[in-house]
Parts: C-alpha cells; structure tokens; sequence
C-alpha cells in the first residue's frame, strides 16, 4: 500500500485537499532541488551536483527509515485482517 492510498482510506472525504497538499509539498521540493543543483554547478561544477543529489537522497533514506515503524502499525490497523 503506498502513503496516499493508506491517507486516502482513512480520509476519503479529504481526498481533493490531500492530493492539493501533496502537489504543494512537491513543488516545493522540486524548487529546493533546483536551486541546490543550480547552485553547486555553479560553484563546484557536476561532481557537486552528484553529491547534493546523493545528500538528497541520504537524507530521505534516513526520513524513511525513521517513519517506517509509524507506517507498518498504520498499515496493520488497516489491514482486513486487524480488523476482523
């Protein structure tokens, strides 16, 4: 199950201002990217970019690891079995 359908099915009557806060969210993050690769281009050139890139992605590996213990009980309390 992926997080938006798991946010979805709990709040299915918020659906139109989830998916609005997921694009906010992911503009956002799009922008930031942007700015941090423009940015180490211009000072470092492409190896620079690289390493943001992969410091972006470390840094969501760990967000990730952090959450997934939050996100395994949610998703076992939706579970039909849990709930049978």
């Amino acid at each position: 199950m992926t997080n938006q359908s798991i946010i979805f099915a709990l709040y299915p009557e918020a659906r139109s201002r989830l998916v609005g806060g997921y694009m906010v969210f992911y503009s956002i993050g799009s922008a930031i990217g942007a700015i941090a690769a423009t940015t180490a281009n211009a000072y470092a050139g492409w190896t620079s970019v690289s390493m943001v890139g992969a410091a972006f992605s470390a840094a969501a590996l760990l967000v990730w690891a952090s959450t997934r213990r939050a996100a395994s009980s949610l998703q076992a309390r939706m579970s039909p079995v849990a709930s049978g």
